[in-house]
């Protein structure tokens, strides 16, 4: 049995993070300092990270895109945000998936990201 990976009719394509989970601010402020590199701004104000999940064993699992599927750093950039959140106090293992679905857009990011860009 092939076990499918389409979402279910009407579910939303970004699941939702683990906002209530102690762990999730200290996740959130390390994909903070995690940057593209063509880009002066970090990757979760540029609205890449599109899900936080935490467990109760504490298990995180980020889901991710990219700015352009061509994007260079594309195999790397997993690496880094899992680098970047592995060694926080009390994550026992780090997941990160990279998805294209939905596609970014530049509404994904934070008003702290255009205003770097000077797109406001």
């Amino acid at each position: 049995m092939t076990h499918s990976t389409e979402p279910m009719e009407g579910a939303p394509l970004i699941a939702p993070s683990s906002v209530n989970h102690p762990l999730y601010d200290a996740v959130v402020d390390a994909c903070r300092s995690v940057y593209d590199p063509e880009i002066p701004v970090n990757i979760y104000e540029l609205g890449l990270i599109y899900t936080i999940d935490i467990n109760e064993e504490n298990e995180v699992r980020v889901i991710m895109t990219l700015t352009a599927p061509g994007c260079p750093v594309a195999g790397e950039m997993p690496g880094w945000v899992a680098d970047a959140v592995d060694p926080l106090p009390g994550v026992k293992q780090v997941d990160v998936e990279l998805t294209w679905e939905p596609p970014w857009g530049m509404e994904m990011m934070s008003d702290e990201a255009r205003l770097e860009l000077g797109f406001m």
